[in-house]
């Protein structure tokens, strides 16, 4: 199934930026901590107030607070010039942000809200991302962050205009409402999506493992925890990824990938339909939008 294509702006070069680790509130960090740990080979450390859950390239920190909450987002960046030229777009839009808190980035790094009121950081790492408790751990790099938002089209606004994100794909509905957009900050088809919804909340957080063998690899290893898969495989319409969903303990939907598209920087932006083989071309799809 392929994207309808529109001609548009293609807009400036890609952020230059990846998802880093996520900030997740819980009501029992501890044991979410614990969870990832067991689930996706993480190394789990106090670290401050919080639990410092980290594996080959993939971190999260954990946080006491209400349940399927995201404490930020940290993107991390090559250089200090992609910072320094997000702060003057912001400084533009006066969009408020500060040097930021996060414990994995370097002190220059720069923290500010959305329109939804997500916090997002992006800086360079002053700690290793490569930890490991257990060598043999199966390989899935912390990928993309997808938010449920009321107002999909204001943040697209924002993380395009402002921030520096690229679009990549829309999905329509057929009354010409956008439901669903993929933003990219380089050449993999997204590193965040945004769909619209009733409330402002985390959707997923996602890991790019390595192939089709590697999706049968997480789901015999999630068999051996117990753990049952809530979704899929199946494989998205837009970005042409092969999936499986699970949840965690607070019921956070949980996404591992493999193959997601990569795109060349002219590609122009594509159209989807609203409808379930939009998000599952191999059959059904919780159309969460």
């Amino acid at each position: 199934m392929k994207a309808h294509v529109q001609i548009t702006d293609l807009g400036t070069p890609a952020l230059g930026a990846h998802l880093d680790h996520l900030q997740i509130l819980s009501p029992y960090p501890r044991g979410l901590a614990e969870f990832y740990g067991r689930c996706f080979g993480m190394t789990v450390t106090p670290l401050h107030d919080q639990w410092l859950c980290q594996g080959p390239q993939r971190s999260l920190l954990i946080s006491s607070g209400a349940g399927g909450t995201l404490g930020f987002a940290a993107y991390a960046v090559a250089d200090s010039s992609v910072v320094t030229a997000l702060t003057q777009r912001l400084e533009a839009a006066k969009v408020p942000f500060q040097h930021s808190t996060t414990p994995l980035f370097e002190a220059s790094s720069v923290g500010f809200s959305d329109p939804d009121g997500n916090h997002l950081v992006f800086g360079i790492r002053a700690m290793d991302g490569n930890s490991s408790s257990d060598a043999s751990s199966l390989p899935a790099r912390l990928q993309h962050l997808v938010l449920a938002s009321t107002n999909a089209e204001g943040m697209l606004d924002f993380y395009r205009d402002i921030v520096g994100f690229q679009l990549t794909d829309r999905v329509i509905d057929a009354s010409g409402l956008m439901r669903t957009c993929f933003l990219r900050t380089d050449l993999e088809h997204h590193s965040m999506a945004i769909f619209l919804a009733d409330s402002h909340r985390l959707d997923h957080h996602c890991y790019e493992t390595s192939d089709w063998n590697g999706i049968r690899d997480w789901g015999d290893h999630f068999a051996s925890l117990r753990v049952p898969v809530e979704w899929g495989p199946g494989r998205h319409g837009p970005g042409n990824n092969l999936f499986v969903f699970v949840h965690d303990p607070d019921g956070n939907w949980v996404e591992i990938s493999a193959e997601l598209e990569e795109v060349t920087a002219d590609r122009p932006v594509g159209s989807w339909p609203h409808e379930e083989r939009t998000l599952n071309s191999w059959g059904r799809a919780p159309l969460r939008s």
